[in-house]
């Protein structure tokens, strides 16, 4: 059977499909921010942006961009109504102070233990870019990660031990990749889905991480 992995498109869906019934938000830089086109339009969600808006709604339609309204990663987006701007001091007092109940985060690494690596992969000619990713990583409740599985040259970004700079320590909860979803346990890390095809020989294979079948109840 043909493994199809998910798109980008697909990925997004899946990790909107998890965020529940009035959750606030924070949609990283890259990836994650394609989450905002799939949210669930029956519930009541407040997407948070740390250069200062609550009530973050999906991407405007083409010819209908603001330039002054933009995500953190300078990408045009729409206002719900009753969304609001404020100082970026403020928004990031809302990221330490615990008030965001879900981030979702792209990753270079994740370790087995839920280790965050996702700002700088140590090489001499990157540019490190870590925004408000470890206000994030330690303040949100809950930190999705959500990657392709594998870098273009076959390496599995899902690994025993971060070799790139840490962003947080045993901080992620759930892993979101075109192949798999992955919860982070005390146990290991346990594989709650993945892709049509897929078997979970061929995934450990692709993962160089131990991975844990998920036990029926």
């Amino acid at each position: 059977m043909t493994i199809t992995k998910l798109s980008r498109e697909q990925m997004a869906q899946r990790v909107a499909r998890d965020i529940h019934e009035g959750a606030y938000v924070n949609l990283g830089i890259g990836l994650p921010t394609l989450v905002a086109n799939y949210l669930p339009s029956e519930r009541e969600i407040f997407l948070h942006s740390e250069n200062g808006l609550l009530g973050m709604g999906p991407a405007p339609a083409p010819g209908e961009e603001d330039e002054d309204l933009i995500n953190a990663g300078k990408q045009p987006v729409t206002l719900l109504k009753g969304g609001a701007y404020f100082h970026h001091g403020d928004s990031f007092a809302m990221m330490r102070g615990g008030h965001l109940d879900i981030c979702v985060l792209g990753a270079f690494q994740v370790s087995a233990t839920g280790d965050l690596a996702n700002w700088h992969t140590g090489a001499p000619d990157a540019i490190p870019a870590v925004g408000g990713a470890m206000d994030l990583a330690i303040g949100a409740r809950q930190v999705f990660v959500m990657m392709e599985h594998q870098t273009k040259t076959g390496d599995s970004k899902i690994v025993e031990r971060c070799t790139y700079p840490l962003t947080g320590i045993g901080c992620v909860n759930r892993i979101y990749t075109d192949l798999a979803v992955l919860d982070v346990t005390p146990e290991g890390l346990m594989v709650r889905e993945m892709v049509d095809g897929l078997s979970l020989d061929e995934l450990r294979r692709r993962t160089a991480a131990p991975l844990l079948e998920m036990k029926e109840n």
